[in-house]
């Protein structure tokens, strides 16, 4: 056979993904008769491209789909992609920005066909991406939010919910991004701590000559305070409350009011209210019946209610105005740093201003019940565990959910206002007649809803709802979602809350809360910080298979993952080992004739003993399987496929494949390798599917394989009878003495091919005729000769020593090594290692080092004085050997 001498992912991954893809395998069969398997994909946004945290995510759906489907059970993986209304709306404009142009001058209906133009020219091209990964998902079922039949369902929601009293419409303070000049749901807005600065501003009082200070992180916004609080409690101020003062610059008489809101601990225990700018002074406006005064328009410049004086100033503009223009009128009386948490627009970055505006809201507490009990009743089992508390608190404390954005990219609010009386109108279609005036022009909310409104009802309306389908009813409740936790109050507790009211189920059985991908250091990969590697460039470089190996060798369930170029060399070293045994066996087993009779074929020791392990790792790899811990299944066939079957069984083969004069031990050892391959290539499938279907379909010219393919091809059974302690333990008892052997052989230096005489005390006559019966596996292993067995005698000269379990092996030196020169040899190392213990510990011991070095300095040298304490001990035991 003609197999490359390299393993060129290249050639096989594009190959086989087309031949799965057109063969139809990704599509489940729907029977009745059997529970299919299902997992909803996250929409990747239209914008996105393959990252690496998309590698990990999606190579965990991958693994769960195909190892599900090889069980014989209809798996559906099903796709879909996000419209991500403000992110694609900010890359379109930002293309007219290039022309001079903005969203208002081509108008809204020109921009929806500009972005949907994008959408088809460039959109979607993370779906070509998670192809090159491996994705199995069904593509004819593939999905986008704002399809035809998508947005049909968001509308229905939206009346339903309207209907029902759950959707309403309010002035309330939001998050609001002035860049993107649109609404943010709270969990749209991520923090960060940044030290800032703490103004301490005079208020003068209206009557007399005096003074409070009020402490703020925001002096602009004190241009809309309408009022000064303080704690009831608070002593120092109980005789003011009631007073008036002159708001500075404003010339606006404010109240002092009392409220138990206010911290008496934090500045001045004085706190300034602006109802419009701030959600905790709205809060406390409304109790106290305050008008707000909103000081800046919705791109954060300061409107005509903030005074001539600043009036259309950018909103950190004016900040530097009233410092300055303050210290001049001696009403700043210091400023101190102060640690802030500073909200961001999860777009574009941009500091979120809290804004009063009229917007759409869900009332999310009547929703919540449903969705917590299933959680807590483990109907849907959150994995790990940790998250249900967090889950818990956030859904116990829920708030109402702003729904509108300002944007004209998404799904508009079917929310309809006669041109005549203003009478609104919500309703599935656009109302022909107006109820109250019977005016018959209408014009529709110029709003559009969050994304993650569409987003919400992914589990129903993915499979046809509103309409009563066959996927609806076959799929739906799904099996697996695969997401991160960054998400689980946006997205998956959402989710369950819709599914519960539209369908009246849960929407998923199990919710797989992976870990973030970190870089070396623990930092999060991003393409900011210069750290995060392209996805594509490295299946270019080592294949797709090595890559998803890699990420899920290193990632425990639920854990972060520390990705580097360490990390990826083991995918790439393990693809190559497959590869080159893969080659071998190939190579050889063609020159072998024929498979043996079942009644010819006959077991020795090392047969027995992969086989044992082969069924024993199929119960463990299955187990880990089931439960979601892809990493164990990995860590564990790599083992069994590398140390075992290739480092192992493959070398103890070799006497039996070369014997030419033997024909039926030749084919007893061709079929035990084609058949433990086989296997093998199954129980990797999940993980590293390209490379494992193109050794089993080139298996099948010389084994009776039925499957038309590996992918579809069954899980491998146990096969209990097969497991046999006992061949397991003698089995490891001859690998630890063969590799005390070497270790032996290493110590002197000894070159591979020369053969050695042993001597072995061992007490147990057990173990000693275990070692008699297998000795030629010492010779094959070791290149050992000779073996004499000892029980009391003395210890034989001119030997080396080391214990193997409860055997003590001598490796004879007479006549292999010139002892003299040897011990020379040994002596000088010594020598070196005494001088370097000396002054690594001398450095230890120094206490200006111990005082100004870094800590994983001083734990270096720490891990160098024990290595080198090691070494010499061992250079010394040697030297005594040879005496």
């Amino acid at each position: 056979m003609e197999i490359g001498k390299a393993y060129e992912p290249n050639k096989i991954e594009g190959k086989w993904y087309s031949y799965w893809r057109q063969n139809g395998f990704f599509k489940p069969k729907i029977d009745q008769n059997k529970q299919p398997y299902t997992v909803l994909m996250p929409p990747p946004n239209v914008t996105g491209i393959l990252h690496i945290g998309h590698v990990l995510n999606n190579t965990l759906q991958d693994i769960a789909i195909r190892y599900k489907r090889m069980t014989g059970v209809p798996t559906l993986w099903l796709p879909g992609m996000d419209h991500a209304g403000i992110a694609t709306q900010n890359v379109v404009e930002k293309e007219l920005q290039k022309q001079g142009l903005d969203r208002h001058q081509v108008g809204r209906e020109k921009l929806v066909e500009m972005i949907w133009e994008w959408k088809e020219e460039k959109g979607g091209a993370i779906f070509k991406q998670l192809k090159q990964l491996g994705a199995s998902c069904d593509w004819s079922r593939e999905r986008f939010t704002m399809d035809e039949q998508l947005s049909k369902a968001v509308v229905e929601v939206f009346v339903h919910l309207y209907n029902k009293g759950l959707i309403y419409k309010g002035e309330y303070i939001i998050n609001w991004c002035p860049r993107c000049v649109s609404a943010l749901s709270n969990d749209e807005v991520e923090h960060s701590d940044e030290t800032g600065s703490l103004w301490h501003i005079k208020y003068p009082f209206v009557e007399g000559d005096e003074y409070i200070t009020v402490a703020t992180t925001r002096p602009e916004t004190m241009l809309g305070d309408v009022a000064v609080a303080v704690n009831p409690k608070d002593e120092r101020y109980k005789n003011i409350i009631g007073k008036k003062l002159r708001l500075p610059f404003i010339g606006r008489e404010i109240p002092i009011i009392a409220d138990s809101y206010v911290e008496k601990e934090f500045g001045t225990g004085l706190v300034k209210i602006t109802p419009a700018h701030d959600p905790n002074d709205f809060e406390m406006g409304q109790r106290h019946n305050l008008q707000p005064v909103v000081i800046m328009d919705e791109q954060g410049v300061m409107n005509d209610n903030a005074g001539e004086k600043f009036r259309g100033l950018d909103r950190f503009e004016c900040r530097k105005k009233i410092v300055n223009e303050l210290k001049e009128m001696e009403l700043l009386e210091k400023v101190e740093q102060h640690s802030l948490s500073i909200g961001q627009c999860y777009r574009c970055d941009s500091v979120v201003e809290p804004y009063i505006s009229e917007q759409w809201f869900v009332k999310m507490k009547p929703l919540a019940e449903k969705a917590i009990d299933a959680v807590e009743s483990g109907e849907i089992q959150l994995q790990p565990e940790r998250w249900i508390k967090v889950f818990m608190h956030w859904m116990n404390n829920i708030r109402d959910w702003c729904i509108s954005r300002q944007i004209w990219w998404g799904h508009r609010i079917p929310a309809y206002y006669c041109e005549n009386c203003d009478e609104m109108v919500v309703a599935i279609e656009p109302p022909k007649k107006c109820a109250k005036c019977n005016g018959e022009q209408f014009r529709q909310d110029e709003d559009v809803l969050d994304t993650w409104f569409s987003s919400w009802l992914w589990p129903f309306s993915t499979m046809g709802w509103p309409e009563e389908t066959q996927d609806l009813d076959y799929f739906l409740p799904t099996d697996l979602l695969v997401t991160a936790p960054d998400i689980i109050y946006l997205w998956v507790a959402r989710m369950i809350m819709s599914t519960f009211e539209f369908r009246d189920k849960i929407p998923f059985k199990t919710v797989l809360l992976h870990g973030t991908v970190r870089d070396e250091i623990g930092r999060k990969m991003s393409k900011s910080l210069g750290n995060s590697p392209d996805p594509l460039d490295i299946i270019e470089r080592v294949g797709a298979d090595a890559l998803r190996f890699s990420m899920v060798f290193n990632a425990p369930k639920g854990a972060d993952i520390h990705f580097s170029e360490a990390v990826l060399e083991n995918g790439r070293n393990f693809c190559n080992k497959i590869w080159n045994a893969y080659r071998y066996i190939m190579t050889n087993i063609s020159e072998i004739d024929g498979l043996p009779e079942k009644d010819q074929i006959e077991f020795e020791l090392a047969d027995k003993w992969i086989y044992s392990r082969l069924n024993s790792v199929t119960k463990e790899v299955t187990e880990y399987y089931e439960s979601l811990r892809f990493n164990d299944a990995a860590q564990l066939l790599q083992d069994f496929i590398w140390r075992e079957f290739c480092s192992w069984y493959l070398e103890l083969s070799k006497e039996r494949i070369y014997d030419k004069d033997n024909l039926i031990a030749r084919q007893n050892v061709k079929f035990i390798l084609i058949d433990v391959l086989e296997k093998s290539m199954r129980l990797l499938h999940p993980i590293m599917p390209f490379i494992t279907e193109e050794v089993w379909q080139s298996l099948k010219q010389f084994y009776p394989l039925s499957d038309e393919a590996l992918i579809i091809a069954e899980f491998p059974q146990v096969n209990e009878s097969l497991i046999d302690k006992r061949v397991d333990a003698d089995m490891e008892m001859l690998q630890e003495a063969i590799t005390t052997i070497r270790n032996l052989r290493k110590q002197v230096n000894l070159s591979p091919g020369k053969e050695v005489d042993l001597v072995i005390r061992a007490e147990q006559p057990e173990l000693v005729d275990t070692v008699k019966k297998y000795q030629n596996y010492f010779g094959k292993m070791a290149k050992v000769n000779d073996i004499i067995f000892i029980t009391d005698e003395d210890k034989p000269k001119q030997a080396i020593a080391a214990v193997s379990g409860k055997m003590e092996i001598f490796l004879l030196l007479s006549g292999l090594i010139d002892v003299g020169k040897e011990k020379e040899r040994l002596e000088k190392n010594l020598q070196k290692i005494l001088v370097d213990l000396e002054r690594t510990i001398k450095k230890l011991n120094n206490e200006s080092f111990l005082a100004n070095a870094k800590p994983e300095v001083v734990e270096k040298e720490r891990l160098k004085e024990t290595e080198l304490s090691e070494l010499k001990e061992k250079t010394e035991a040697l030297i005594s050997d040879l005496q």
